[in-house]
């Protein structure tokens, strides 16, 4: 089971707010809802993963040991860090993305 923690909530709220801000694109409201939509379908789907990749970044093993790199296009891959518990149970902890996070 997936439990996507309050933080990693206002982290797509902060998505939706910057994308309909960003004066570089210009995207509707739709495609916008869509785009989070599509980051919050990732995010719920990590339980059926085989692999779970652990974090290497000091600014992601701040959240989570383990991240799930989502690739939206050529220029922006979005980054899902998340703990897991002796069930298996997926708690996500934060979503940043590569712009943001520091080697």
């Amino acid at each position: 089971m997936v439990f996507v923690n309050r933080h990693a909530k206002v982290d797509l709220d902060n998505i939706v707010a910057g994308l309909l801000e960003w004066d570089k694109v210009n995207l509707s409201v739709p495609e916008v809802m869509q785009y989070v939509d599509d980051i919050a379908d990732v995010c719920y789907k990590l339980d059926d993963l085989i692999y779970h990749r652990h974090a290497i970044y000091k600014d992601h093993l701040k959240y989570g040991e383990y991240v799930y790199p989502y690739k939206r296009n050529k220029n922006t891959t979005w980054y899902i860090i998340y703990n897991m518990d002796s069930f298996n149970n997926i708690y996500v902890n934060k979503i940043i993305s590569n712009h943001m996070t520091v080697s």
